[in-house]
């Protein structure tokens, strides 16, 4: 048997307020951030690379239905999360907030690692082979060498609309237009 990081009950309460952590999570954005002209700079650029990662990751998921191998799942288990970890520490650097970053660091140690872990249980116990890939692919932390991989599913974009990931990129279109709204008129 598998040892686990966080107790089960945490992982389900967790997971039961990532949706409403998600909107604290927002207000604190909107409270918290300064853009500056250099912050946007450094930081949009940043968050288009975990938003297209997120955007892979779902040109190749079929949620419960096959063992996702190819594309950023060749790299990681878990490229939607490394995706939202990246584009949320751009949005930080945009926004020239310490507090956010380190806000944003917190929520994704002490809400998605649980997560995750509650996903990895349910995958387990749903897809065959899944226990020999992630003994291969890390869980977050990408591999640069793709030694034994065969998968080579090819990127759908028929995928990535019925993931619905587009929202991600509504989501993204309106943060980042809230920061430059913020330097522009300095509110």
């Amino acid at each position: 048997m598998r040892r686990h990081i966080f107790p089960k009950a945490y992982a389900d309460f967790v997971a039961r307020l990532r949706v409403f952590l998600g909107f604290m999570m927002v207000v604190a954005f909107g409270y918290f951030s300064h853009p500056s002209a250099l912050s946007l700079s450094i930081g949009l650029p940043i968050s288009v690379c975990g938003l297209a990662l997120r955007a892979w990751a779902a040109g190749h998921l079929r949620k419960n239905e096959a063992l996702a191998e190819s594309g950023p799942y060749a790299f990681t288990r878990n490229p939607l999360y490394l995706g939202t970890f990246i584009a949320s520490l751009g949005f930080a650097a945009a926004s020239r907030s310490l507090a956010l970053a380190i806000l944003f660091a917190v929520v994704f140690l002490l809400v998605y690692l649980p997560a995750i872990e509650l996903e990895e249980q349910h995958l387990r116990a749903i897809l065959p082979g899944y226990e020999a890939y992630a003994a291969h692919v890390p869980l977050i932390t990408p591999r640069l060498i793709l030694a034994g991989l065969h998968a080579t599913q090819p990127f759908s974009f028929a995928q990535y609309r019925n993931n619905r990931e587009y929202e991600a990129l509504l989501a993204w279109c309106a943060a980042a237009a809230w920061l430059v709204a913020r330097l522009i008129f300095q509110f």
